[in-house]
């Protein structure tokens, strides 16, 4: 089995309104049942809702709209996105349910199957129970601070949060439930 360590980044404004968020990123690390880091996965994506990113996102994330406008649009990125993760047994393993649920919202505003998202766990909320902490848990950065770990990279970019989601996660390789 391998654990796919996924992070996306998605449009977003401040304050929100009543845009629907699409994914302008895809960052995955790729883990084996040995704990090595298998590879990597990035990719920017082209939104078609709303394809001009809002300045509070670009802040955000440090996503660029050349880095969304030279991107491909979600039904080709998540093709090339599951053939990474290919066809052997697989686990989505992600900091909350945000990033299932955004999946599973861009495949059906693209109309696509999400069946593929079935086997996924939210490392978020186990980390929780692992460490005695309030029921919805601590973000990722809190978290890698409690473990002693730095942050790495830019946070709030899919690659390098699920690079740093990445080293919880084969810190407690052992005790996460994964079914």
């Amino acid at each position: 089995m391998n654990y796919i360590i996924v992070d996306l980044e998605a449009t977003c404004w401040n304050p929100k309104g009543n845009h629907q968020n699409e994914i302008i990123e895809i960052g995955a690390v790729m883990v084996d049942e040995d704990q090595d880091i298998i590879s990597e996965f990035e990719l920017f994506v082209k939104p078609t809702l709303n394809p001009i990113l809002s300045d509070f996102c670009t802040e955000l994330t440090s996503i660029t709209q050349k880095d969304v406008d030279n991107a491909p649009l979600f039904p080709e990125a998540i093709q090339r996105f599951r053939t990474w993760i290919g066809t052997e047994e697989y686990l989505l393993c992600s900091w909350g349910h945000y990033d299932k649920i955004q999946f599973k919202n861009d495949c059906k505003l693209h109309r696509l199957g999400a069946g593929w998202l079935d086997e996924h766990i939210s490392l978020k909320h186990q980390y929780a129970e692992l460490a005695n902490l309030r029921r919805g848990g601590i973000g990722m950065k809190k978290a890698l601070e409690r473990e002693g770990f730095s942050l790495e990279g830019t946070h709030h970019r899919g690659i390098d949060d699920a690079r740093n989601i990445t080293k919880i996660f084969l810190k407690y390789f052992d005790l996460w439930d994964v079914f």
